[in-house]
């Protein structure tokens, strides 16, 4: 909805009309309309400021040189549903270079191509850091938004080369957007919904309360896991986390579980429901929040309802809504979540790509086409022959022969590169990408010169352009208007994994980081228990919605299929991937793998006042194998992730999250929300503290998937190549012998008196 729209609806409510901001999305300006409304602020509104720095949002490294032949730069940011930005300030630091004509040099700002303001290049500016401050009209900000800044630059007078090295405009990294937003009312409307619970404008991670009466069952965590998981898939980059409290009220739009026996004391007047429900309701103390209500008469109609939520909200209407009936059509299948890259047919890029313009770029020298692909983290590709890409590609037709290019890499590793022809517009190449995957996951990995490939991969196709900008002798001078490069990669192209095996060592927290891996193989989760605590404190539910939100994040698919219990007797011997917050069950803890997994570490960690028990576990003291045992007695929080493989079933695994208070799993929620700190994990064991995470490999190795045993007996020798050299000579003296052995035969028979005869 665009902001001019907000700002009538905010007038028409100011005016005493009881529509909220979402009320009169049916309007449409007049078309004598000659500048938008200007907002209305309501009295008391709740406000706050945001300071967009360039160093967070703009292109990396977070600042930008604007120069002849790439003259333009620009960020973007978007506003909520739920607000209006009513004051706009660019803080602009700049350095320009000394050699430009001061006042014919300028800098253009444009606010979603409206010009803004200009910025004139005076000469005492000249090669000095400066600052300027420009008011920017809020009228122009809508829901999403591009800031562009274009440098106009000249060095003389006559006969300019664009491409000359004294035009630059270097943009300083402390220069931020500030701005002031306001908030708006809503009604209590869901079919606007996720908003205001999430809204895809806002580039913030998300942070969703969520509240229980008191502690919950086991019913009642896996509704709000499951729709922890939902809302994990649709924030994706941005980041999740689902704070839970008890019988309090959120101080920001947040969700609420109620059934008709167990309701928070804050909706004790509101009337019983008779099926599992959802409803929109005003926050009691601020009418500017929003509360969902997922009620229900028992804990069997909330799981329902968060299903109807996951499944069914396109048809929600209205402040609320009653779900009859979900009924899953068709089951899924392994390896088939929305994020990753289907194994059992080629895809095209098509249908990898994460907005519509993602493939096609343009300018003088049209910026790199990033391409996001995430692969199952236990596909074979050891002794691969190699990946095949079809590309097809079209470009504008370079002016010169064999000087313009396209460059081709993946994971920052060159690839391939494709001379651009001056007589075509469109060409195809076939890439056969020869991979490597390392065996082990430490530090000490295997590497040769090959294409590294992980769960979470990035190709870069660049289109090199050499442009002929300018020439001349003395007293001539040539000059050229520059054109725009438009380059395009095909949807049509495709990338093809499939027919590889899947087959992979565990334990391996690296694919549980970075893939949710080994839940993540059903992405529903369907082959998944989770082993909870019967009375959770909060921060515990916590961490098992903020495990799950991130899992959701990874395979974009909500958890619909996920079980959970608080019985580990029952439990165990269920054939499932199983994922455990907060303790492990004492039966467990004396098995023989989790012992010697303990005992491997060799460190024991004891923590006085404990308030969560916290089993044995390992300080690593690198990140191989530890040689030395150490007693340690500390205070300080601590909270540890720990894979083991499941006693019941040979291809099942277990991962333990733990922590020894409430402070150490605020740690581990933290830790997991942290890309870098996820990437420090890998093995069995990974220690996080208040310095960081520390990950090493003990125990046990087992694996997960299937190899025929030729292939398991190549996998095996091929990290061993003194035994493969030995078991090669062997083989070539046994042929030699039997040889041997076979012409000697053959020599006594020819030469024997019954053959004589």
């Amino acid at each position: 909805m665009m902001k001019n729209l907000t700002c009538l609806t905010l007038l028409v409510f100011a005016l005493g009309t009881a529509y909220g901001a979402h009320g009169m999305d049916n309007l449409t300006p007049s078309p004598e309309a000659a500048a938008p409304v200007r907002p209305v602020a309501l009295p008391q509104a709740p406000a706050r400021d945001v300071q967009l720095r360039f160093a967070n949002v703009a292109p990396p490294p977070g600042a930008f040189v604007l120069r002849g032949i790439s003259p333009e730069g620009q960020i973007e940011f978007g506003v909520r549903s739920d607000e209006v930005v009513s004051k706009a300030q660019l803080d602009l630091e700049f350095t320009p270079s000394p050699s430009l004509i001061p006042i014919e040099s300028h800098l253009k700002v444009y606010l979603n191509d409206q010009l803004a303001g200009i910025v004139t290049i005076t000469k005492d500016q000249l090669g000095k850091s400066n600052r300027v401050l420009m008011d920017i009209d809020p009228l122009y900000i809508s829901d999403f938004n591009r800031l562009r800044l274009e440098f106009i630059g000249h060095y003389q007078d006559i006969c300019e080369n664009p491409a000359n090295s004294t035009l630059w405009l270097d943009i300083g990294k402390t220069s931020s957007l500030n701005l002031h937003y306001q908030r708006l009312p809503l009604q209590n409307e869901l079919s606007h919904f996720p908003e205001p619970f999430f809204d895809a404008r806002d580039s913030r991670p998300l942070v969703l309360p969520m509240v229980f009466a008191a502690s919950p069952d086991a019913e009642q965590q896996r509704a709000a896991a499951i729709l922890a998981s939902w809302f994990g898939g649709r924030a994706q980059w941005r980041g999740q986390t689902f704070p839970v409290l008890f019988n309090q009220l959120p101080g920001s739009h947040g969700i609420i579980f109620a059934t008709n026996a167990r309701r928070p004391d804050f909706l004790h007047d509101h009337a019983a429901v008779d099926g599992p429900t959802v409803e929109m309701i005003a926050h009691p103390a601020d009418p500017y929040v929003k509360l969902l209500l997922i009620m229900g008469r028992d804990d069997k109609d909330l799981v329902r309802a968060v299903q109807g939520i996951t499944q069914g909200n396109i048809l929600f209407r209205g402040p609320r809504v009653t779900v009859d009936q979900v009924s899953q059509i068709a089951p899924r299948q392994p390896y088939d979540a929305p994020n990753w890259v289907r194994t059992d047919r080629p895809m095209t890029l098509g249908e990898l790509k994460q907005y519509p313009e993602q493939l096609a770029a343009s300018g003088i020298q049209p910026a790199p086409i990033p391409l996001t692909i995430n692969l199952p983290p236990d596909l074979f590709l050891i002794h691969s022959s190699g990946i095949d890409m079809r590309l097809k590609y079209r470009y504008t037709a370079p002016q010169r022969e064999n000087d313009s290019r396209l460059n081709i890499s993946l994971n920052n590793q060159f690839v391939q590169a494709y001379t651009l022809v001056p007589d075509r517009h469109q060409d195809s190449a076939i890439l056969h990408l020869q991979m490597l995957q390392g065996l082990f996951d430490s530090s000490k990995a295997l590497t040769i010169p090959a294409l590294k490939l992980g769960a979470n991969n990035q190709f870069k196709f660049d289109f090199d352009y050499t442009t002929l900008l300018a020439s001349g002798t003395v007293g001539r001078c040539d000059t050229y208007t520059t054109a725009v490069n438009h380059v395009v990669i095909d949807d049509s192209s495709t990338l093809d994994f499939s027919g590889y095996r899947h087959f992979m060592p565990m334990p391996d927290l690296r694919a549980f980081a970075s893939a949710g891996f080994p839940f993540s193989r059903m992405a529903d989760l369907s082959e998944t228990l989770v082993l909870v605590n019967r009375q959770p404190e909060p921060v515990q539910v916590t961490t098992l919605l903020n495990a799950l939100g991130e899992i959701g994040a990874l395979t974009g698919y909500p958890a619909l299929g996920l079980r959970l219990s608080d019985d580990w007797s029952q439990a165990k011997n269920l054939d499932s991937d199983i994922l455990m917050v907060g303790t492990i069950p004492p039966s467990l803890r004396d098995d023989r793998k989790m012992s010697m997994l303990v005992d491997a570490t060799q460190s024991w960690v004891e923590q006085p006042n404990r308030q969560v028990p916290l089993p044995d576990m390992a300080l690593p003291v690198s990140d191989a194998a530890p040689d030395s045992q150490t007693t340690v007695s500390a205070r300080g929080p601590l909270a540890a992730i720990i894979g083991v493989q499941s006693p019941s079933h040979a291809q099942r695994s277990i991962v333990a999250l733990l922590a020894d208070s409430r402070q150490g799993f605020d740690l581990l929620n933290q830790a997991l929300a942290d890309s870098g700190k996820r990437a420090a994990m890998f093995g069995s064991v990974a220690i996080i503290r208040d310095s960081g995470v520390n990950s090493l490999r003990v125990g046990d190795i087992y694996y997960v998937g299937h190899l025929p045993w030729w292939e398991r007996i190549w996998n095996a020798l091929a990290t061993h190549p003194v035994l493969m050299a030995i078991i090669a000579m062997l083989s070539v003296v046994l042929v030699a012998l039997l040889l041997w052995r076979g012409l000697l035969t053959l020599t006594r028979r020819r030469l024997s008196p019954d053959d004589r005869e």
